[in-house]
Formats: C-alpha cells, sequence, structure tokens
C-alpha cells in the first residue's frame, strides 16, 4: 500500500480583494505533497506568496479556492474544535520569534499553552515545558523568563520548544531562521535537523536562501508571482535550473 502524504495542497489560490483597485492574486492555483519525514523547501524572492501559502494552509488566512488535506482528511472548511483537533498535527513557526509569544506572559506560560488547553494539569504542563526548553537547547528555568528577556536565537529556540509541545506530525517554518545571525542560523537549522529525526517530523520549510533549502531539504519548489515555477532535489535545481526566475535566483547569490 503506498504511504499516504502528511500533507496534501491541491489548486490552493487567494485573492486579495480591494475597493477601487485591481484584484490581486497572491497564490495562484498551486498544488503539492509533502511525504511524511520529508523536509520540502519553498523558495523565491520576498512578494512571491510563500507566506501566504503557510497562512492558508494552517488557515491563518482563508482560500479562495482549493483544499487542504492533512494526513487524508480535508482541513479547508473545518472550524472550532475540529479545527483545533486538526492543530495537534500542525504547527508553525514564525520568521519573528516574539510572533509566538504574549510579550505579557513568560516564555513557560506560552509553551505550556497548548498542553493546557489538550487538558494536561498545572504540574504536568511544569514539567513538559522544563523538558521541551531543554530538548531545544535552553536551560529550563528560561520558563520563567518574558520573551523581552531573551536574545531572538534564545527566543526562536523556545518558539520552536512551543511548536513541538503537543506533538505535532507537521511543522511549516514560515523564515524561522532569517531574522537570525549567521552562528545561531545554523544552531536552529541543527536544532530542527534533531527534531526531525527524533519526532519524525515532517517540514515545510519556507526561505528565501537557497544555499540554506540545498543544505537542509530534501526537495525545494520555487515560487514566483503566486506560481510554482520549478521543483525539484536542491542539487538538481540549483545545478540545471530550467525556469529563467530560478536561474535569475540562483544567479543572484552565487
Amino acid at each position: 500500500m503506498p504511504m499516504q502524504p502528511i500533507l496534501k495542497v491541491e489548486n490552493l489560490t487567494k485573492v486579495f480583494k480591494s475597493n477601487g483597485r485591481p484584484d490581486f492574486t497572491a497564490v495562484d492555483h498551486i498544488g503539492f505533497e509533502l511525504m511524511p519525514g520529508e523536509c520540502l523547501g519553498l523558495i523565491g524572492e520576498s512578494g512571491s506568496g510563500k507566506s501566504t501559502v503557510a497562512n492558508l494552509i494552517t488557515r491563518l488566512t482563508d482560500m479562495s479556492e482549493g483544499r487542504v488535506l492533512l494526513d487524508g482528511r480535508d482541513i479547508t472548511r473545518l472550524s472550532g474544535s475540529a479545527l483545533r483537533e486538526a492543530y495537534r498535527q500542525m504547527q508553525m513557526v514564525f520568521q519573528t520569534p516574539t510572533e509566538s509569544f504574549d510579550p505579557r506572559h513568560t516564555l513557560g506560560d506560552g509553551i505550556g499553552e497548548s498542553l493546557r488547553n489538550f487538558g494536561a494539569c498545572r504540574a504536568e504542563v511544569k514539567k513538559r515545558v522544563a523538558a521541551l526548553l531543554t530538548q531545544c537547547g535552553l536551560p529550563a528555568e528560561f520558563a520563567d523568563r518574558y520573551p523581552h528577556q531573551v536574545s531572538g536565537g534564545q527566543c526562536q529556540r523556545a518558539a520552536i520548544a512551543r511548536a513541538i509541545a503537543i506533538e505535532p506530525r507537521l511543522l511549516i517554518c514560515d523564515e524561522a531562521t532569517s531574522a537570525l545571525d549567521v552562528t545561531i542560523q545554523k544552531e536552529v537549522i541543527a536544532l530542527l535537523g534533531r527534531l526531525r529525526e527524533a519526532m519524525h517530523l515532517s517540514i515545510l520549510f519556507i526561505c528565501h536562501d537557497i544555499a540554506l533549502v540545498q543544505q537542509f531539504c530534501d526537495r525545494v519548489m520555487v515560487m514566483y508571482k503566486g506560481k510554482i515555477v520549478e521543483e525539484g532535489v536542491p542539487d538538481e535545481v540549483i545545478r540545471n535550473p530550467k525556469n529563467d526566475y530560478t536561474k535569475r535566483l540562483i544567479e543572484s547569490i552565487l
């Protein structure tokens, strides 16, 4: 029996409408599959539609057309408790680490939020938060710190701890390393690699850095003006790009 994709996107489209101005198609009828345990890169310049794709998949933005299937289940029109249940399987790590946390609450509160929502008791949450922080390379006492009291890299590690708290099968990383300096970026990529292996995570890795995608991803899709214009194994796409936009993108960094 063939393996089922953890994520399947069909005909995904988002048209932004504005009074007095032409409609803008941010995502234009795209489709792809992500298999269990796979890391799939999505690259393209700023404004190409990458983050909109992430927001559509996670239902942070409503799509104009298309379907999203998570582990074979159509989640396109779920709401309420059914959508919350779907989020057990899928979590997101944002570009700006502090976006994952309420500045008025500690990192521990933020990391433990989903555990509390799914019925864990206070003692259990505290123990699990300490273990998650340690797993992500931070001291357990960071649970008592506020987002503004830690560095960007430390806050992103805490955001990853928050994302994996309920043991999702799919992690969507939307430019999760782009706000970090190169050394910290490498450490966070290494952490994601370890978690991927230990938890058998599938990762949709959205990034504008093709060299980083080459290092980290099994496959890559190139996005331009809302469309997927090329896809394949990163080494092959970089060595032998077929689309003119992909060629320009690669030439700009080499």
